[in-house]
């Protein structure tokens, strides 16, 4: 077993485990979402993140489903398409990195106010080390929030998220934030726009840097 992946090996298999840098290769000016479940993101941002804040927008993309109306101080894109992240008009700087490669994040220790992962964390193949560089880069009780849905690329999402449905998907992030460590106050939320049915879900985990 990894010790940066205490977690069952075969639970991070793909369909298909071609590089990801091929798979992203073109960029895919999209939303994955649609615009009520968008919202509802944009919403746990506008409660968790304070203004003026550094962030860090991982696994990001051309659009940061940030708040328009609050000002932040610096915000970080860091994905796997260069185009897609050098049109994102959120982002002051951004890096190019595949994380199921090379998990360790670029940042220095308590760089960060507060860090998203918006429907993207079903496709990383080492979660465990990718929230423990989370944790490092972030400074005391700073937010992360990770959101989902129920869509995905098929192929490149991990086996696990196939084999759970909604409430597994929370309580399988909730175990990678244990197991990374240097989290506490992990919070389970469902976010979907009401009434059921009429729009995409819109699930959260939310956590926050433990204090040394």
């Amino acid at each position: 077993m990894d010790p940066n992946n205490p977690l069952p090996a075969n639970l991070f298999r793909r369909q298909d485990e071609t590089p990801d840098a091929e798979f992203y290769h073109h960029p895919r000016f999209v939303t994955h979402i649609d615009d009520r479940a968008i919202a509802a993101v944009t919403q746990l941002y506008r409660e968790y993140f304070p203004p003026n804040a550094d962030l860090l927008d991982l696994m990001s993309s051309w659009v940061s489903h940030l708040p328009a109306e609050v000002p932040y101080r610096r915000v970080v894109g860091l994905g796997m398409n260069k185009a897609e992240l050098a049109a994102n008009p959120r982002l002051e700087s951004y890096v190019v990195q595949d994380l199921n490669q090379q998990p360790a994040l670029p940042f220095a220790d308590a760089e960060f106010d507060g860090a998203a992962i918006c429907v993207s964390i079903d496709y990383l193949t080492q979660p465990v080390a990718v929230l423990s560089e989370l944790a490092r880069v972030l400074r005391p009780e700073a937010p992360l929030v990770i959101t989902f849905s129920n869509r995905c690329f098929p192929s490149k999402a991990i086996a696990a998220w196939h084999a759970l449905d909604d409430r597994g998907h929370l309580a399988l992030v909730q175990q990678y934030l244990i197991a990374a460590g240097g989290w506490h106050a992990i919070e389970l939320l469902d976010r979907s726009p009401l009434p059921p049915g009429r729009s995409d879900p819109l699930f959260a985990v939310v956590a926050r840097k433990k204090a040394a």
